[in-house]
């Protein structure tokens, strides 16, 4: 049985090589290319000419660090519906939620709501002053939350 891999955005299918050297590197944005080299079966130079060539085509987009907010005092997470005024535009929700350093991830959703906003507060007092300061943002009318009582996956 054969999967389907829909190709990149660059139209070209990643390889297997490709597919091993993503893996590895998602799960240690660190590891040196000699590292991944020795489990891919391939020389460090190797390793980084494709990684260079999947950062050219954007497939890696860049490297970053993950922090465990709940060690740097923010362990109160939720996820807010954000509903808007008619003809608020993506980019209008886009420039409200960028000023506010709680807002972990945003995504425009089909349904009812407009956006969907994943937050991370100190407590819920923080959170709620966030949410209100939110919903006093210019296009937005109303909003619906929900507290994260504790993470299942990820």
């Amino acid at each position: 049985m054969t999967t389907h891999r829909p190709a990149d955005q660059g139209g070209a299918a990643l390889d297997e090589t490709d597919r091993l050297l993503l893996e590895h590197l998602s799960r240690d944005g660190r590891a040196s290319y000699a590292e991944i080299g020795l489990l891919a079966n391939l020389s460090a130079t190797a390793v980084r000419r494709r990684i260079d060539r999947l950062r050219a085509r954007g497939v890696v987009r860049g490297f970053t660090v993950v922090l465990d907010p709940a060690l740097l005092g923010w362990q109160t997470e939720a996820f807010v519906e954000v509903y808007c005024r008619e003809r608020t535009a993506p980019e209008e929700i886009l420039a409200s939620l960028r000023q506010f350093p709680e807002v972990v991830a945003a995504w425009t959703v089909t349904g009812d709501p407009d956006a969907l906003v994943h937050l991370r507060a100190a407590d819920t007092r923080h959170l709620e002053a966030v949410i209100e300061r939110i919903r006093k943002e210019p296009g937005v009318q109303r909003s619906r939350s929900s507290v994260v009582l504790s993470r299942l996956i990820g």
